[in-house]
C-alpha cells in the first residue's frame, strides 16, 4: 500500500517519521491496570472512593450481587442489594440465559449494551467466553442494524460526538471525555457504514463495536478506548425528515470544509494524547479513506480497517488456503468484484507478499490480480477515466462488461467479492469457477449477511461440495451429500485487535505495511491440520485471544525491527509479554 500511497503523499513513505503537523504534548505511557493479580486488592476510585449507590452506578467498578458480606459493610451497600451473593460464573449463566430467551438480534445487541452500561466487566466476561456465539450480535451482522436505527434506541452516549459545531474547540472537545490514557480511538464519520451507506452521525454503533472487539478479543484496557464519530451532516434524506435523528440535519460538509475539520480533529488528538495513540479509520467513503490514509501515515500512528484490516484477513486466509489449493500465491490469479477501498487493498497486500515472496517488482505481481467495477473489467482501455486508486489494476486487456465475462476470459483461481451488493455471485459464475479449478477459492466479503455476495450453502451446492469458502458474516455449517463443511469467516476481528494490541505494547509511532503482512503470517500461522481437515482456513474464533497475542508479538517483533517501537527496552519473549498485558475481565476484590 506504501507505493500506491505514495505518490498522494508526495513522495514521502511512513519511516520517514514526517515532522509535518507534529505537535507537543501528550499522557503519561502507562500501560498497566492489570498487571496487578487478581487476588491484590485495588481500591474503586473514581473522583473520590466510590460507595453505595454510587459505586453501583459506575459501571468500571460495579459487581452487582457479586459484592462480598464484607465490601457491603465497607462500601455503604446493606439494603441497597438484595441479600443473596452471587459469584460472577454465576451471573454469566443467568445472563446468557436470558440473552438467549431473545429472538430478535437487535433486542440481544441492547441487552448486550445495558449491561455494558451497568457492568463492564461482566459484559466483557460474557463476549470473551461466549465469543462465537455473541461476536454476531454487538458487531456485524446485528450492528449494522443497531446504527440504521440508533437514534430509536440511543439512551446514552458510549462515546465522542465531534459535530461541525465545535469547529475550533475541538481540543476542548476531547478534554471532555473523562478518560485521560486514551491508547486506542476508533473514528467515523458514518459515510459508508458496512454496506448500507450514508448513516451520518448513527454510525457510533461501528466505533463503539470495534473498541469492544479490542478488549474483548485483543486484551486492551477499556479506559484506554474512546469512540469517536465525526458528524459532518449526512446527504441520507431519510434520516434528515427521521423526527429521531440523533445528528445534524444538513448535508455533509466536503471538499476543503471537510478536510480542513478533520485536520483539526488529527492536530488536536496527538495534542492531548501523545504521538502513540492509534487512530483508526471506520467506514469512511472512499474518496476520503485513501486521502485521510495517504495524508496522516507519515505523521500520525492511523490504521483504517477498511482497507488494511481487511487486506490483511484476507491475505492470511489465502496464504492458508495453499496448503489445500497447493503452490505458491504467484502461481494463483486473484479476481475481485468490487474495486473500492477494501477490494483495492486487499489487491495492494497481495501484490506486496508475493512481490516479498519471490522477489519480482510489485508492479510485476499486480499483474496476476485482477478487479471488476460496475463498469466492468478495469482494463488499459479505460485508465483515463479511473479513479487513482484503481489505476495499478488497468492491465492489458479486452474489456469484459459482466462478472461472468471476466471470470471465463481471466480463468482466476480466486473469486473474491468486496462489492458491498448482495448475490452476486450468480450460480454461472461459481460453476464457471468450479468447470477449471478442482477446488475453486470463493470469499463472499460484503457485510452484513444481506450483502453477501452469496451464501455458504449456494457456493457448496453449486462446485458439488468442491469450493473453499469465506465469508465476511457468519454462515451456519452446511451439509452436502453426507458430508459438513466449516464456512470460513474472513472477520477483521481476527486482524485488527492483535495488530492494534501489538502496537500499544511496543509504543509503535508509525503503522507500516510490513506490520500488516506479519499479522497476516501470524494468523495464517495458527491454522492447524485438523482446521483444514474440515476445509477451514481460518482458526476457531473460539481461540482468538491466544490468536490476537501471537498476532500483537509479531506486529510488536517488527515495530522494533524497524525502529519505529519506543518502549525499551525489548522484551525477550513477545508472545509472553502479551499476554501478561491483557485485560482480564474477572473482578477485583475491593478494600
Amino acid at each position: 500500500m506504501e507505493s500506491t500511497l505514495k505518490e498522494q503523499r508526495g513522495g514521502e513513505l511512513v519511516l520517514d517519521l514526517s515532522p509535518r503537523s507534529t505537535v507537543g504534548g501528550g499522557v503519561e505511557d502507562v500501560y498497566g491496570e492489570d498487571r496487578a493479580t487478581e487476588d491484590q486488592l485495588v481500591t474503586p476510585w473514581t473522583i473520590s472512593v466510590a460507595s453505595g449507590c454510587t459505586l453501583l452506578r459506575d459501571p468500571h467498578h460495579n459487581k452487582g450481587l457479586a459484592f462480598t458480606e464484607k465490601e457491603r459493610d465497607a462500601h455503604y451497600l446493606r439494603g441497597l442489594l438484595p441479600p443473596a451473593v452471587m459469584s460472577q460464573k454465576l451471573q454469566e449463566k443467568k445472563l446468557m440465559h436470558n440473552i438467549r430467551q431473545y429472538d430478535v438480534p437487535l433486542h440481544k445487541y441492547m441487552a448486550m449494551m445495558e449491561l455494558e452500561e451497568r457492568n463492564e466487566r461482566l459484559f466483557y466476561k460474557l463476549l470473551i467466553d461466549n465469543v462465537e456465539e455473541l461476536l454476531p450480535v454487538v458487531y456485524t451482522p446485528t450492528v449494522g442494524e443497531a446504527c440504521q436505527k440508533y437514534g430509536s434506541i440511543f439512551k446514552r452516549p458510549q462515546g465522542l460526538y465531534i459535530s461541525l459545531k465545535e469547529r475550533g474547540k475541538i481540543l476542548e472537545v476531547l478534554k471532555n471525555w473523562p478518560e485521560r490514557m486514551i491508547q486506542i480511538i476508533v473514528v467515523t464519520d458514518g459515510e459508508r457504514i458496512l454496506g448500507l451507506g450514508d448513516l451520518g452521525c448513527q454510525g457510533m454503533g461501528i466505533p463503539v463495536g470495534k473498541l469492544a472487539l479490542y478488549t474483548a478479543l485483543g486484551g486492551v484496557r477499556p479506559s484506554a478506548c474512546l469512540p469517536i464519530t465525526i458528524d459532518v451532516g449526512t446527504n441520507n434524506e431519510k434520516l434528515l425528515k427521521d423526527e429521531f435523528y440523533i445528528g445534524l440535519r444538513q448535508k455533509r460538509a466536503t471538499g476543503k470544509e471537510y478536510y480542513d475539520f478533520l485536520h483539526e480533529f488529527m492536530t488536536a488528538v496527538k495534542q492531548n494524547y501523545g504521538e502513540k495513540v492509534l487512530v483508526q479509520f471506520e467506514d469512511f467513503a472512499n474518496h476520503n479513506a485513501f486521502e485521510l490514509l495517504a495524508k496522516y501515515g507519515t505523521t500520525h500512528l492511523v490504521f483504517n480497517d477498511d482497507i488494511q484490516g481487511t487486506a490483511s484477513v484476507v491475505l492470511s486466509g489465502l496464504v492458508a488456503s495453499l496448503k489445500l489449493l497447493g503452490g505458491t500465491l504467484g502461481d494463483h490469479k486473484f479476481l475481485f468484484l468490487g474495486a473500492g477501498e477494501a477490494g483495492t487493498g486487499i489487491a495492494e497486500l497481495i501484490a506486496l507478499e508475493m512481490s516479498k515472496q519471490t522477489k519480482v517488482p510489485v508492479e510485476e505481481t499486480r499483474k496476476k490480480i485482477w478487479l471488476v467495477d460496475s463498469k466492468g473489467l478495469i482494463v488499459h482501455s479505460r485508465k483515463e477515466s479511473l479513479q487513482h486508486f484503481k489505476k495499478p489494476w488497468a492491465h492489458e486487456h479486452e474489456h469484459c462488461n459482466t462478472l461472468l465475462d471476466a471470470v471465463k476470459a481471466i480463468k482466476p483461481t480466486a473469486l473474491i467479492g468486496t462489492s458491498g451488493v448482495g448475490k452476486t455471485f450468480t450460480k454461472e459464475v461459481i460453476e464457471a469457477m468450479a468447470a477449471f479449478n478442482k477446488q475453486p477459492l470463493i470469499m463472499a466479503l460484503s457485510n452484513p449477511t444481506s450483502q453477501a455476495e452469496c451464501t455458504a450453502e449456494e457456493a457448496y451446492t453449486w462446485t458439488e461440495g468442491r469450493v473453499i469458502f469465506a465469508s465476511g458474516s457468519p454462515f451456519d455449517p452446511v451439509e452436502y451429500n453426507g458430508k459438513t463443511y466449516v464456512p470460513g469467516q474472513a472477520n477483521n476481528a481476527y486482524i485488527f485487535p492483535g495488530l492494534g494490541f501489538g502496537l500499544v505494547i511496543s509504543g509503535a509511532i508509525r503503522v507500516h505495511d510490513d506490520m500488516l503482512l506479519a499479522a497476516s503470517e501470524a494468523l495464517a500461522g495458527q491454522v492447524t491440520q485438523e482446521h483444514y481437515d474440515k476445509g477451514m482456513i481460518y482458526p476457531p474464533l473460539s481461540n482468538i485471544r491466544k490468536i490476537s497475542a501471537h498476532i500483537a508479538a509479531n506486529v510488536a517483533a517488527k515495530a522494533y525491527e524497524l525502529g519505529v517501537a519506543t518502549r525499551l527496552p525489548r522484551p525477550a519473549d513477545l508472545v509472553k509479554y502479551a499476554e501478561s498485558c491483557m485485560y482480564t475481565p474477572n473482578y477485583r476484590t475491593y478494600r
